[in-house]
């Protein structure tokens, strides 16, 4: 028997579920181990970070694990369906990918430090997939809020295709774009801290074994050469 192998491919607009106007399911109110708040508005001070790194199961625990974030929820990002279901998103036909939004503080955590998590946890040189996970939902993306987030994205990314080429990795697939235009659509509640309600459940998250320095190494030289350094406290001068 032939198993149908067909490459994941991005759907057009035109292509894709045409959804619904409001979501099919309720999110819950707080984080399971936070206890903080899901849904906004949040207090005043704190920012938004979308991250899109493979399933979403592992990848939200990467995050709330790290000092100075205030909530994480996960959800759909940066395709055309509105509200879509996981079993929406699972077929292909949203153009979604499975992301994380992370609220936090800036003063605690920076969006740079948070990028180091993010490029860490994954291969972001696979394309449409993780591991073993396969489909255009499994792509890496991130999604900025602001025009100083788009900077720093870019600026960690070229640093990191730096590390990844010294070490003989590919080239980079990540998707940069803006939030604005592309909204969070929350997921189910079955599967916000998923792995906090079934702690021996499936991760898929593994990132390459690279180490992104901070700050970024830069063109003019004036961070690590090898862009290898070890992690530094940012408490230190």
């Amino acid at each position: 028997m032939f198993l149908n192998r067909r490459v994941p491919e991005l759907p057009t607009a035109t292509q894709a579920l045409r959804g619904r106007e409001t979501p099919a399911f309720d999110v819950p109110a707080h984080h399971t181990v936070l206890g903080n708040a899901l849904l906004g508005p949040y207090p005043e001070g704190l920012e938004v970070a979308d991250f899109a790194l493979g399933c979403f199961w592992g990848a939200e625990r990467k995050f709330w694990q790290t000092k100075g974030v205030w909530t994480t929820l996960v959800g759909y990002q940066g395709g055309y369906t509105e509200n879509p279901t996981y079993e929406e998103v699972c077929s292909g036909l949203t153009g979604h990918t499975e992301a994380v939004r992370v609220v936090f503080d800036p003063s605690v955590v920076t969006y740079e430090q948070l990028l180091k998590v993010f490029w860490e946890s994954h291969d972001p040189t696979q394309g449409f997939r993780q591991g073993n996970d396969v489909g255009t939902q499994y792509r890496s993306a991130l999604h900025t809020h602001t025009p100083s987030q788009a900077t720093t994205a870019q600026s960690s990314r070229e640093s990191y295709q730096r590390a990844l080429t010294g070490s003989g990795h590919g080239t980079i697939t990540t998707e940069l774009l803006p939030a604005d235009g592309r909204p969070f659509y929350p997921a189910e509640d079955y599967h916000q801290q998923y792995l906090d309600k079934n702690p021996a459940g499936y991760c898929g998250i593994g990132g390459t074994g690279v180490k992104l320095s901070t700050p970024f190494e830069t063109n003019s030289g004036s961070s690590c050469p090898s862009g290898l350094a070890p992690d530094l406290d940012p408490t230190e001068e």
